[in-house]
């Protein structure tokens, strides 16, 4: 939801920094604000997220892969059959 609030420019500033220092965004840092004032547990972080493994490809937008072989990429095993670079 969208709304528009009035915050003095030298909160504005201070908010705006720190979200820099943190990598974050100003939306995320009210948004954490607003949930710690009631008590609630934050939402999650894009930093927070699963990261899937990266693939590597040979010939960058092709890769074939089997289910098996995606298995074993997940348990960090890579099959004899599975293009190298």
């Amino acid at each position: 939801m969208r709304t528009t609030i009035d915050i003095p420019d030298v909160l504005y500033r201070r908010l705006k920094s720190t979200a820099a220092t943190q990598g974050r965004s100003v939306k995320s840092l009210i948004v954490e604000a607003t949930e710690r004032a009631w008590g609630e547990q934050p939402l999650l972080r894009p930093s927070d997220y699963i990261k899937l493994p990266l693939i590597e490809s040979a010939d960058p937008g092709t890769l074939h892969l089997t289910n098996e072989m995606i298995d074993a990429l997940l348990n960090d095993e890579l099959p004899d059959t599975a293009p190298r670079r």
